[in-house]
């Protein structure tokens, strides 16, 4: 059977289709790269300084941890968690507590911090699960008892951290012996001689080389198909690009905190989870139909207790990254920090009725987020106006997000 001609017209209007995919699909990123630009600009290119970078990973690390399990509950059907922000000033308060007060050993205090807000997480994902109370309520009531417990942990206090072998497990910087020189100045920004981001960001951009390659072998192997050479390469060389100017930036301040190293193994793990297995897309499936998911023989009273389990832990680690970051805890630690988790979800893409959303995705709203934040603190502007532009840019995505589902008859 002969071929059907294509015509100009056709070929136009199919270009155009291809454009408007694309563009629909990366808008996020696109809005992300046209708010750096913006704020470099309003700054007079401030924003791009080292510190400024290197901060900004680190100041919305949290988000980011939050954000991966947020995306979890997200998936399920639009569900949320509302307690966390509590549950970190719970386990933040408790860890300061024990360690400061009671001069328990870091080590230990890590472990039982994280081990209790896993048990929240267990607790409230039972009565999620498998008693099927709302979870907007379940949370909800939570936030409420775990920030009551954080104060009565902390006796309303502010309790400090002075346990340095705490802090240096997650605020320390890498710094490779016989290569890194630590400036003894009081401007770590004099500090000329920290190689060791250029050399980590060599090696991360030689395994998303290897990656992108083996990964195009392995599709061609198996007949699947795949997007052409100059796409896949394209995209692995702009990324690797990108990596290593911020390794740049990295080796002109401080060099590569261990928090960042932290929050970046939390995203490749939840990456991989969601994106690489099978127990990963049960939380799409539930999300996309609940009852077609449970009559295919998945226990979705489980998908729904793993869920805000998993937050739970996240939860617990955020406390112990907030105050080693900040240095003390008080019982207002925490506060609004779901509503940043919750927004960089659906900033990046996460659906509001659940069954699609990605850990690359959550980073980008992270992203997008803590550079309004940045740019903005700056500028000078007031923290009452830097609500109003989040809310905006948050109600924005979410709109964009319900109309494109209706456009493709979702």
């Amino acid at each position: 059977m002969a071929a059907t001609p294509t015509t100009p017209a056709a070929a136009q209007k199919s270009g155009m289709a291809k454009i408007i995919k694309f563009l629909t699909k990366n808008s996020m990123t696109i809005a992300l790269i046209a708010v750096f630009v913006l704020f470099y600009f309003l700054t007079d290119g401030r924003l791009l300084y080292a510190q400024n970078m290197s901060n900004l990973l680190l100041q919305n690390g949290y988000v980011l941890v939050l954000a991966c399990g947020m995306l979890l509950c997200i998936l399920t059907g639009g569900n949320i968690d509302l307690s966390v922000g509590s549950v970190i000033c719970l386990t933040g308060g408790l860890a300061a507590v024990l360690s400061t007060n009671r001069g328990w050993n870091a080590y230990v205090t890590v472990l039982l911090c994280l081990l209790v807000g896993l048990a929240v997480g267990i607790w409230q994902g039972y009565w999620i699960g498998y008693v099927r109370i709302p979870p907007f309520i379940t949370t909800l009531a939570g936030m409420f008892i775990w920030r009551g417990l954080g104060r009565l942990v902390l006796d309303s206090k502010t309790v400090p951290i002075k346990d340095k072998a705490f802090t240096s497990l997650f605020t320390s910087y890498i710094n490779i012996p016989g290569l890194d020189v630590i400036s003894t100045k009081a401007n770590p920004v004099d500090n000329p001689h920290i190689w060791s981001p250029l050399v980590i960001g060599a090696v991360v951009v030689v395994v998303i080389l290897l990656m992108t390659a083996r990964s195009r072998r392995n599709k061609g192997k198996h007949g699947y198909h795949q997007n052409s050479a100059l796409m896949d390469y394209g995209k692995a060389v702009v990324v690797s690009a990108l990596i290593m100017w911020y390794c740049y930036l990295l080796s002109q301040y401080k060099g590569i905190s261990v928090m960042l190293v932290w929050v970046l193994a939390i995203c490749l793990i939840y990456y991989f989870i969601t994106s690489k297995t099978a127990f990963g897309r049960y939380f799409y499936a539930v999300g996309g139909n609940e009852k077609a998911t449970r009559l295919s023989g998945i226990n979705t009273n489980k998908v729904y207790f793993l869920a805000y389990s998993n937050m739970g832990l996240l939860a617990g680690l955020c406390g112990l990254l907030c105050l080693a970051r900040v240095g003390s805890v008080s019982g207002q630690t925490g506060t609004s920090f779901e509503m940043d988790a919750i927004a960089s979800c659906f900033i990046g893409g996460a659906s509001a009725y659940g069954g699609s959303g990605t850990i690359g995705g959550v980073v980008i709203g992270a992203m997008l987020l803590g550079v309004l934040n940045m740019g903005m603190s700056i500028m000078g502007i007031t923290d009452s106006w830097q609500y109003v532009v989040k809310g905006g840019v948050l109600l924005i995505a979410v709109i964009f997000d319900v109309v494109s589902s209706r456009k493709s008859g979702k």
